[in-house]
């Protein structure tokens, strides 16, 4: 029987960092990239190009990405919230960009000072210019399975805007448990919603935080339903600096773990993901928090 195979997506060096009140020096952020892709990471989702003081941990945007050793087969995303941030991307040589809205209006308020639909009709100009130069395009569904403000979340507003992000040119959909509350049954009852709407697995990633410990849980759960490309942050760093209450992203090393063990081939290597969690939990100045980060894999 063939082994099936998922992408892991790393969110580390941008969604990892931004909430973090330590920090980190560009040369310790080149270094824990190149960490990551001698890890077998594909995909590093490297920082966000929005203004310098909104996001104090990310103001070196423009100095990382001028400096950053781009690797054959290795994609590096950036986050674009406008068109300055598109004329950044472009100036840097990026050939990726992710751009990220919710399902409710409170959160995109609060995130980006817009509702729902200012937000998307901002990213459309954004989207058409990125896909002019054949760049790849991410769209982020924040709040997923649950705001922060607004509380419970109806499937039928992800998949209203989900739709309307794939309309605009989106390669891919990361659909965001942004305060981690799902459980299985949440994954289930969203994922099948956008599977009714005709909006595939094959364009669909998970972002799951482990706010409330279910991340692992909800991973098994989209597997089953076809879901191979998952979001995860090295040493489980994160959280939303938007998001009141959220905690740590899914650990990559906790979520390469299970993989092997479900027989799932990833292409990455869990102990070149275990030096560079140790290297970033290191830079900030604790100890790690995933559970093989602290554990180790096994067998030693």
């Amino acid at each position: 029987m063939t082994r099936p195979e998922v992408r892991i997506y790393e969110v580390g060096p941008r969604d990892g960092l931004q909430a973090e009140a330590t920090l980190v020096a560009t040369d310790a952020k080149l270094d824990f990239i190149g960490l990551l892709a001698d890890a077998g990471l594909r995909e590093i989702e490297t920082t966000s190009l929005v203004r310098p003081d909104a996001i104090p941990q990310l103001a070196d945007a423009d100095d990382l990405l001028g400096r950053l050793e781009r690797r054959p087969g290795v994609r590096y995303p950036v986050l674009v919230p406008n068109a300055r941030g598109l004329d950044r991307a472009a100036a840097a040589g990026v050939d990726a960009i992710c751009l990220i809205t919710a399902a409710t209006d409170a959160y995109v308020q609060h995130n980006i000072g817009m509702s729902i639909d200012e937000s998307l009709a901002a990213f459309g100009p954004i989207a058409a210019e990125a896909r002019r130069r054949g760049w790849w395009i991410r769209a982020y569904v924040s709040t997923a399975f649950g705001c922060p403000y607004d509380g419970e979340v109806d499937e039928r507003a992800v998949v209203g805007v989900a739709e309307r992000l794939l309309r605009l040119g989106a390669d891919e959909l990361s659909i965001s448990d942004t305060v981690g509350v799902a459980a299985p049954a949440d994954v289930r009852r969203v994922l099948t919603a956008l599977g009714a709407a005709g909006i595939g697995s094959d364009v669909i990633a998970l972002h799951l935080h482990d706010t409330r410990g279910t991340a692992l849980a909800n991973v098994m759960g989209a597997l089953e339903l076809g879901i191979r490309c998952f979001d995860a942050s090295t040493g489980g760093t994160g959280g939303s600096p938007y998001a009141p209450g959220s905690a740590g992203n899914l650990a990559t090393e906790d979520l390469v773990y299970l993989l092997e063990r479900e027989g799932v081939r990833t292409g990455v290597d869990l102990g070149g993901v275990l030096a560079a969690a140790r290297f970033i939990v290191s830079a900030l100045g604790r100890e790690p928090s995933s559970k093989v980060g602290r554990a180790g894999g096994w067998p030693r």
